[in-house]
């Protein structure tokens, strides 16, 4: 089982920076009815959900690993905002190195989803479908065949994984990449690789979950009910290094974003000809220095380890969800920027990290005008605007709002000065290199 290899991934190979860690954006383990929010739909251009495609309309792909099956069910269609309408408050829950093992995480965190009615994105690692006894057939950049930092799976770990990878696309969700091996820091490290060494890696994992059937043996159980050509679009890389070269890469290989980057909470642009959302500066409360949206970041700035003091997991999770939640409301008051968020199915200082997100969850995700969706429809909402709408909303710096209104500001044409609110300080670095101390 995938639990059996549990181990941080990144370790030493995470840059420090002054606001706490760089980001690692991979661990060593792979990883109801929704509540009706009156004014949601009112609010930023009204989304519809798809239609389900019939039962019927299925096509094996290749060797029966995939199918198509038609429109994905539970996607929201995006609308144009009107002038001078109100943004919707968009939250993306993502997941990287997406898979079930033991703590069964992947399908708690679906219910989850379905209950607050939250779509997320799940970053999965190609080998995660790939037998130990097939490792042979992962060719990883500067590196030997079979070579993987985060291990292969079993044929157990392989038959679950493929169960929340259905059942999270047929509720909705979005499934991406986390690529495969996992390689960090120097001595071959996703940072030095070419972009050309980038499209290896992209089409290997592209591969793996395209030919399961034939990888694994398991040539009864179900397809993955979707085109894995068309469905992948969007990725994040291992311990954010390498973005770069990976979206030189991707660009060409049917990639629309990447969230890769470390940025601040504004409303995202597009580089390398994609979209760059990145993972966000967020408070840590009670501390004089930001850190990345995500649990690993978190866990570093508090205990610098998985197994930190039991007396304080109770704190560090809260601390996290306030973070969280600090980070959401300068957002949802202020300039509607889109707050990113990332995680792993991981049990980190005894699971506090796993209890901070779903708290932030089941806080923000029921609130009027909030939208928590995975990136692809969040991009799907951004193609969709007019871009002199958008440029309007990158004026806006972390915590502003119009100080005239959102009428007035999505309607006037743009003056050589906007009308702002006094911006929201800037709580970023202040001297606390690395993790908390």
């Amino acid at each position: 089982m995938l639990a059996a290899r549990k181990r941080i991934a990144c370790g030493a190979a995470v840059t420090a920076l002054a606001v706490g860690l760089a980001g690692c954006s991979g661990s060593g383990s792979p990883e109801t009815k929704s509540e009706t929010k009156s004014g949601t739909k009112a609010e930023g251009g009204a989304l519809g959900a798809k239609k389900g495609p019939p039962k019927s309309a299925v096509r094996l792909i290749g060797d029966g690993s995939t199918a198509y099956t038609g429109a994905q069910p539970g996607v929201l269609k995006p609308e144009r905002l009107k002038p001078g309408q109100k943004p919707p408050q968009f939250v993306v829950f993502s997941w990287d190195g997406a898979g079930e093992d033991s703590q069964k995480l992947f399908s708690h965190f679906r219910e989850v989803g379905k209950k607050y009615d939250a779509k997320m994105t799940y970053f999965l690692s190609g080998v995660y479908l790939l037998p130990k006894d097939k490792s042979e057939q992962y060719s990883p950049p500067q590196h030997a065949a079979g070579r993987s930092d985060i291990g292969f799976n079993d044929a157990e770990g392989i038959k679950n994984t493929l169960r929340e990878l259905r059942g999270a696309w047929q509720d909705g969700n979005e499934i991406g990449t986390h690529f495969n091996g996992h390689f960090c820091g120097a001595n071959g490290g996703v940072g030095s690789w070419s972009v050309e060494e980038w499209k290896s890696e992209i089409s290997q994992a592209k591969a793996f979950v395209k030919n399961w059937k034939t990888n694994s043996g398991m040539t009864n159980e179900a397809p993955l009910p979707f085109d894995y050509e068309k469905e992948l679009v969007g990725a994040r890389t291992p311990c954010l290094e390498g973005q770069k070269n990976m979206m030189r890469a991707a660009r060409t290989m049917g990639f629309r974003y990447d969230s890769s980057g470390i940025g601040n909470q504004v409303w995202p642009k597009k580089a390398e000809g994609m979209w760059d959302i990145p993972l966000q500066l967020v408070p840590v409360p009670g501390r004089k220095f930001e850190t990345l949206s995500m649990d690993y970041n978190f866990m570093f700035n508090q205990s610098k380890t998985v197994n930190g003091d039991p007396s304080k997991h109770e704190y560090w999770g809260n601390q996290m969800r306030d973070g969280l939640l600090q980070a959401f409301g300068r957002a949802y008051d202020g300039n509607r920027a889109p707050l990113i968020i990332g995680n792993h199915f991981e049990s980190w200082n005894g699971g506090t990290y796993m209890r901070a997100v779903e708290e932030t969850i089941k806080t923000v995700c029921v609130k009027d005008g909030v939208r928590c969706v995975s990136f692809k429809e969040l991009v799907d909402w951004l193609e969709a605007q007019d871009p002199a709408t958008l440029d309007r909303l990158r004026e806006l710096g972390v915590g502003q709002k119009p100080a005239t209104g959102w009428q007035s500001y999505l309607t006037a044409p743009k003056a050589p000065a906007s009308p702002l609110a006094p911006a929201a300080p800037d709580s970023g670095p202040e001297g606390d290199p690395g993790a908390g101390r």
